[in-house]
């Protein structure tokens, strides 16, 4: 349900959204949370309200990794208490559900990057990284034959690098 017109209610869902997430996210994960699936803010709005809460002051980004990150600050948040009540129930409520249900995959999408390149001598290079916010928690480089090998490494990260780390982790600390 998009409310056209409404800057300050927008502006109010967003930060709701920073509120409920409860970590910092990506640009891209704001505008896919909110545009597509949910037609709660459309594309363009959603791009140009992430610069105009950053101005305000009600979220602050915290650079590094491939993009910076957005989180909410204490003015945001203040501002959210005392105005929460003017975005429509209805929003509120779904907003709180898909994040109960989505939270978990939104955040591993953000925190984990993978890419991979073509080498010289035909084979291929895999970097694998998961993200914290201020430096990286974990990167790993394979060099693998195929693109075939290389795709597949790449694709599967994101589903498998929270059960790597626990047993690199686990491995090396034991």
């Amino acid at each position: 349900m998009q409310i056209k017109g409404e800057t300050s209610v927008n502006k109010l869902i967003l930060l709701f959204l920073f509120d409920k997430m409860e970590s910092p996210l990506s640009e891209s994960t704001i505008v896919d949370m909110c545009s597509e699936p949910n037609e709660w803010v459309n594309y363009w709005d959603c791009r140009e309200l992430i610069k105009k809460l950053l101005a305000d002051n009600f979220t602050c980004e915290i650079p590094g990794g491939d993009e910076p990150l957005y989180t909410i600050t204490p003015e945001g948040r203040e501002t959210l208490a005392n105005f929460y009540i003017k975005i429509p129930r209805s929003v509120r409520e779904d907003i709180s559900r898909f994040v109960k249900n989505n939270s978990a995959k939104y955040r591993m999408r953000q925190e984990c990057r993978s890419d991979y390149f073509q080498n010289k001598d035909g084979s291929y290079t895999v970097f694998l990284k998961i993200l914290a916010p201020v430096q990286p928690m974990l990167e790993l480089k394979f060099v693998v034959p195929d693109k075939k090998t290389a795709k597949m490494i790449y694709e599967k990260w994101a589903d498998k690098a929270a059960e790597l780390y626990s047993v690199v982790y686990e491995t090396l600390v034991d």
